[in-house]
C-alpha cells in the first residue's frame, strides 16, 4: 500500500514540474490538458492495476503491462522526433544568427579599414 502512496505522489509531483508555465509555452492549453489526462491515467493504474489489463484485453493485448511497454516505445518514438525536429529548427537559427554576426563584423572591419586610410 505504500508504494502506491509513494508511486502517485511522484506522478503528482513529475506532473506538475513538467506542467509548470515557462514564458514560451503559455499558449500550449492543448499540452496541458493532455497532460492531466495522462497524470489522472497514470495514478488510475496505480490504483487499479487490473484495468490496465482489462483494457489490454479489449484491445487485443495480451497483458496489462505489455500495452503498458507498448505506450511507452510510442511516447518515446514521439519523442525522439520532436526533439530531433526542435534540434534541427536550432541549428538553422544558430546557423543565421551566425552569418548575421558574420556580416556585421566583416562590415565593421571595413569601417576601420576606410577609417584609418
Amino acid at each position: 500500500m505504500w508504494i502506491q502512496f509513494l508511486l502517485i505522489a511522484a506522478i503528482i509531483v513529475l506532473g506538475l514540474i513538467v506542467m509548470r508555465r515557462t514564458g514560451a509555452d503559455s499558449h500550449l492549453a492543448i499540452r496541458r490538458l493532455l497532460m492531466m489526462l495522462f497524470i489522472l491515467a497514470a495514478i488510475l493504474s496505480v490504483l487499479f492495476p487490473q484495468w490496465l489489463t482489462w483494457i489490454a484485453t479489449l484491445i487485443g493485448v495480451g497483458r496489462g503491462t505489455d500495452l503498458l511497454l507498448y505506450a511507452l516505445v510510442l511516447m518515446f518514438l514521439t519523442f525522439v522526433y520532436t526533439q530531433y525536429r526542435r534540434n534541427l529548427q536550432l541549428q538553422r537559427q544558430l546557423t543565421l544568427l551566425a552569418r548575421k554576426i558574420a556580416l556585421l563584423d566583416a562590415e565593421e572591419d571595413e569601417d576601420r579599414t576606410t577609417r584609418s586610410q
